[in-house]
């Protein structure tokens, strides 16, 4: 696939980067979901980045939201480079967005400085292998008001996104958000095709769309592509195989698909992207990570975990093997447990108490003292 190297190809890029994303639990009560660590040094964020720089894409705005100090500091320090002065802006939208489409309109005049031709909006919140110049040349050559980029998943999975049906020529018929009850692709009763998220837009229809009379228009999968799809002018792209063979997307909003994701990693799936560590000091075995700053000593036993960042897990510490042992001390979900200090040192400060009357004669029962 070619890439876009004209040092002015018409695309204005923005970044949605202010996500709180609330189902990590504590890996995001102080941090925005695009910064959680990944796979040791790298962000969430770190892999829409690669694919922006593979993609030559060069104007980019990030709009930042809950808790940005840490993008503002690691975007430029690390991606910076790849963008020429002025390039790669930082727009905080705390107590400002309302909504994704909110985010765009608020960041419009700088579309108009850029004087692009068409827009493209990714999420900073998904760990996926994607180059965009092929979705862009899509938008291009169908005419299009706007282009979104899908994949397909398990129907059963579909609820948490947008999903989509679409006609031969790949134009969007029905777009229903998070719906209760996912439509199916048609002849494949298990499978959903959903959107990523990614969108590519012409100009002139986005402006109308965000500044008409209809100015309800703060959300993307809520008001702004149904109001394509009802004109008639979406169009489905679907993503493409990677360099393994196959299409890598994942949205890891949950304790569980966080996890999984670094499990693909570790297992070169997405292959490894230009820019992101292949740096492995982070994966445990049996299925569990760490993150920067953590220490976990080969004494102690974890299954299926998430250690976050700083903690300092205690010699012979086992976890991920008795869910009512781990649902006492740590946040369990599905199959995985998340440990982090204050789970530890809550963890400390009520068993110590009811160890020392053992010590006394006082008979525990034994999980007290495990």
């Amino acid at each position: 696939m070619s890439r876009l190297t004209h040092p002015d190809h018409g695309v204005a890029t923005i970044l949605l980067a202010g996500g709180k994303g609330t189902r990590l639990h504590d890996l995001t009560a102080t941090e925005s979901k695009p910064a959680v660590p990944f796979a040791g040094r790298n962000r969430i964020v770190d892999f829409a980045m690669a694919n922006v720089v593979r993609s030559g894409l060069d104007k980019l705005l990030v709009a930042t939201q809950f808790a940005p100090a840490t993008l503002n500091h690691h975007l430029p320090a690390r991606w910076g480079r790849h963008f020429a002065p002025g390039a790669l802006l930082l727009q905080d939208g705390r107590d400002r967005y309302l909504g994704t489409a909110d985010a765009v309109r608020h960041n419009w005049q700088q579309v108009r400085d850029w004087q692009a031709d068409q827009v493209l909006v990714l999420a900073a919140d998904h760990i996926y292998d994607m180059d965009y110049t092929g979705l862009i040349a899509a938008h291009r050559a169908s005419g299009a008001a706007v282009t979104v980029a899908v994949d397909v998943v398990p129907r059963a999975q579909a609820s948490g996104f947008g999903v989509m049906q679409a006609d031969d020529s790949g134009r969007i018929a029905s777009f229903l958000e998070k719906p209760a009850n996912p439509p199916a692709i048609p002849g494949e009763p298990d499978r959903a095709m959903v959107s990523m998220g990614i969108y590519v837009f012409d100009r002139a229809w986005l402006e109308g769309a965000l500044f008409g009379p209809d100015i309800e228009s703060l959300d993307f999968g809520h008001e702004v592509i149904p109001a394509a799809v009802a004109q008639g002018l979406a169009m489905a792209y679907r993503l493409p195989a990677g360099p393994t063979g196959l299409p890598y997307w994942r949205d890891v909003g949950t304790l569980d698909a966080l996890r999984q994701a670094h499990l693909d990693f570790v297992a070169g799936q997405p292959a490894r992207l230009p820019h992101i560590s292949p740096a492995s000091e982070w994966y445990l075995g049996r299925g569990s990570v760490m993150m920067p700053g953590a220490a976990v000593p080969p004494s102690a036993r974890l299954t299926c975990a998430i250690v976050a960042p700083g903690t300092r897990v205690p010699h012979g510490l086992v976890a991920g093997e008795d869910p009512d042992e781990d649902a006492r001390w740590f946040r369990r979900e599905g199959r995985t447990v998340l440990i982090t200090q204050a789970m530890l040192d809550r963890r400390d400060a009520l068993r110590i108490p009811a160890i020392l009357p053992a010590r006394q004669g006082v008979a525990l029962h034994p999980r007290d003292v495990a």
